[in-house]
């Protein structure tokens, strides 16, 4: 039995090595190819992940420099301010209110604030938009960041304000017809119409308790 198939094996050879000599190059260079496409999409990605990873540190030191290089841990404050906010909801409005007998809108801010956080806002809207903190675009807005609204019919005039929940609402001391403290919807006509600006007050928060002033 193998002499009989003994002639057909340098044949066999012959034709095997032909074969591998015919589509080898093709087949190195497929996979060149290959090699290069996969070396170009991993530089790629290495690439974006640097600039995110650029983009992230850079967000950060500016909030760290923001905030004068002292620490701070803004969703902690934030759901601590949000928290004691939410136990007072039905407090009654009060013109000029700054405890819990009675708040206006930013006494109601600044009452959470200074209690919570151990941050002295200023006392009036008109004041407290003009703190040197962050601003904050609207798709961005986080628990605990400053919405101002203008709400007297002057167009880009505050005159109200109030501090974002989280899912497009937000808790204010609101009127005394609407019942003070309580949650309002950003999405609603009325706020969204009214909405001028919001601001991060919280990345000013250090570790110990500053004195924030508005800009002159």
């Amino acid at each position: 039995m193998l002499k009989r198939f003994a002639p057909l094996v340098p044949l066999a050879l012959v034709t095997l090595l032909f074969g591998c000599a015919a589509h080898t190059p093709v087949s190195q260079q497929e996979q060149q190819q290959q090699v290069q496409n996969s070396a170009t999409a991993q530089s790629s990605a290495r690439y974006q992940e640097a600039l995110f990873q650029e983009e992230e540190v850079t967000t950060e030191k500016e909030l760290a420099d923001f905030a004068d290089g002292k620490s701070y841990q803004l969703p902690v404050l934030a759901d601590s301010i949000l928290e004691r906010g939410m136990s007072l909801i039905g407090t009654r409005y009060r013109f000029g209110g700054t405890s819990e007998a009675g708040f206006d809108c930013s006494g109601f801010i600044g009452y959470l604030f200074r209690e919570e956080a151990g941050m002295n806002l200023p006392r009036s809207t008109r004041e407290m938009i003009n703190v040197d903190a962050p601003l904050v675009s609207r798709g961005k807005l986080k628990p605990g960041d400053l919405l101002f609204f203008a709400t007297n019919g002057r167009r880009g005039r505050v005159s109200h304000a109030g501090i974002y929940l989280g899912d497009n609402q937000f808790i204010h001391s609101s009127s005394r017809k609407s019942g003070g403290v309580r949650i309002d919807s950003l999405g609603d006509s009325y706020w969204s119409k009214s909405f001028i600006e919001a601001k991060r007050a919280l990345a000013m928060a250090p570790s110990a308790s500053p004195i924030i002033t508005a800009r002159k």
